[in-house]
């Protein structure tokens, strides 16, 4: 009986740690198809869902409405695995900061860049690193905003082939990020920090 106790408080202690060094973070950098491989390459991420956040509309959708929405995803992260911070420097290597129309071939309200915090400490670290950018490059405007949280909105039903989709259609998704010119513009500007 002790030893079926032990292993039942065991057990608890495990589901209770394991849900509790999960943390998530919100960032829109243009296509979410992109911005979903590029964060699901980190280890320390669990989950990348890719969705709308940053608009009025409720329930956006894909081919619907999603006016004033950015295209964005929902990190699920192990922040004893890799920071918050990291996942911010990763961020920016991976969008282009000076795009104030959309990013790459996109452009449009629902391709801006931005940074999604969800508390004080997030905005403070958010601005740290913006910082970085900002006086890495003295004779450009960085435009990527850093904006409060709102609800995130993630594709389901009919349009779920958005999810994954580099998995899902790998030879249609390098054509489109080839022919968009992502990688290209993205090691020009930050050089051997590309992460591509």
């Amino acid at each position: 009986m002790k030893t079926l106790l032990l292993s039942a408080v065991f057990a608890i202690t495990c589901f209770t740690s394991a849900h509790t060094m999960a943390a998530t973070a919100m960032f829109a950098g243009g296509c979410f198809w992109c911005v979903e491989k590029d964060f699901e390459a980190l280890e320390g991420v669990s989950d990348v869902v890719s969705g709308f956040t940053g608009g009025t509309s409720t329930n956006p959708t894909y081919n619907g409405d999603h006016r004033g929405h950015y295209e964005a995803v929902q990190i699920t992260y192990d922040p004893n695995v890799v920071s918050y911070e990291q996942l911010l420097d990763h961020f920016w290597v991976n969008h282009d900061p000076f795009d104030a129309r959309g990013q790459f071939c996109d452009k449009g309200m629902e391709y801006l860049s931005a940074i999604f915090v969800a508390n004080d400490s997030e905005r403070a670290l958010a601005e740290t690193s913006r910082e970085q950018v900002v006086k890495r490059f003295p004779g450009q405007e960085v435009v990527t905003p850093i904006l409060d949280a709102s609800t995130f909105y993630p594709i389901k039903g009919n349009e779920s082939y958005h999810q994954d989709f580099y998995k899902k259609s790998p030879v249609r998704y390098k054509a489109y990020r080839y022919g968009c010119g992502r990688d290209k513009r993205l090691r020009a500007i930050w050089g051997e920090d590309a992460t591509v």
